[in-house]
């Protein structure tokens, strides 16, 4: 791993879904229409919280900023977040129901089904976050990384990109169905984290086009930089200059909630340390391999001293 220039490390802020995951992995293959023998855990999830708890644990100071009910999950993910050191702008909207998630896994850890609900981040109002927003603008240091998710409605990621430092802002685009709410702030984008699929659709191109094209025209529309995920094959990165791409290294899959949202933070770890992204990239790719060996969106023995001591993946 190279040496990173030296300085402070940039604090990042982390602003989009804020869930109460129930994870379920189960002993046997799961079967419809029975009960399946399983292994249940609960912690906070959603894509911007998993990337922040993940940022806490690289030794990133990290802000995370969503809404939460005013119910029993709502105050379970606030007590859980605060004990593992991150800072916290968690709304409150009154009568509402903290966003929840269920997934149901096999034994070797593959995703069989899965439901989430996000109703109260998805009908949220801009105005719920534009005064919380425009105070962490004024207290977050001009170096600090602004990332969001598509789970944001379209008006709230304006809001962010408006308030948020220039040439700062990155985004993940967390679905084919919630890609679209970044079209109006693609030329604000520093970085874009997508997968195929949905970056073929921000890209208006077939989801079967070169992976170097749909960059390419992601430049276009004005992103700076790309971080494009292709299931098991190789990983794209490209800044308008040059383009990369990685190849996974084999791992024993546990579990693969999370694998994206650590490839996320393990990136943005990297770059607060002052690395650039083609550097930042290989870090990234070392979070997820760690992630999807444990149980859960978010390894516990995640840290930065345990990924700048693991090799590289292999380039081409």
């Amino acid at each position: 791993m190279p040496i990173p220039p030296p300085g402070p490390v940039s604090p990042v802020l982390s602003i989009g879904a804020v869930h109460w995951d129930s994870l379920a992995r189960a002993r046997r293959p799961i079967t419809p229409d029975t009960s399946t023998p399983s292994d249940i855990i609960q912690a906070p999830g959603g894509v911007a919280t998993n990337v922040a708890r993940a940022l806490v644990r690289l030794g990133v100071p990290t802000t995370l900023c969503g809404v939460v009910g005013d119910d029993m999950p709502g105050r379970s993910v606030g007590e859980q977040l605060g004990r593992e050191g991150l800072s916290l702008r968690l709304l409150e909207r009154k009568g509402k129901v903290t966003g929840q998630y269920l997934a149901l896994h096999d034994p070797d850890g593959a995703l069989v089904a899965a439901c989430v609900d996000d109703s109260i981040l998805g009908e949220a109002s801009p105005e719920i976050f534009r005064a919380t927003l425009a105070l962490l603008a004024t207290e977050m240091p001009a170096s600090a990384l602004w990332f969001a998710d598509a789970n944001l409605p379209p008006d709230i990621l304006n809001a962010v990109a408006d308030e948020g430092p220039q040439g700062r802002l990155a985004a993940d685009a967390v679905s084919v169905a919630k890609a679209g709410r970044l079209d109006g702030i693609m030329n604000r984008l520093r970085l874009l984290f997508a997968n195929r699929a949905e970056a073929a659709a921000l890209a208006d191109r077939t989801v079967t086009s070169p992976l170097k094209e749909i960059a390419a025209r992601l430049h276009d529309r004005g992103v700076a930089e790309v971080v494009l995920t292709d299931g098991t094959g190789p990983v794209l990165a490209s800044d308008r200059a040059a383009v990369r791409e990685y190849v996974p290294q084999p791992a024993a899959v546990r579990d693969v909630t999370g694998a994206g949202d650590a490839l996320i933070a393990g990136t943005l770890a990297a770059l607060a340390r002052g690395y650039g992204l083609f550097d930042a990239v290989p870090v990234g790719l070392a979070a997820a391999r760690l992630t999807i060996q444990s149980a859960g969106a978010v390894a516990p023995d995640l840290s930065w001293q345990r990924l700048s001591h693991k090799p590289d993946p292999d380039r081409t």
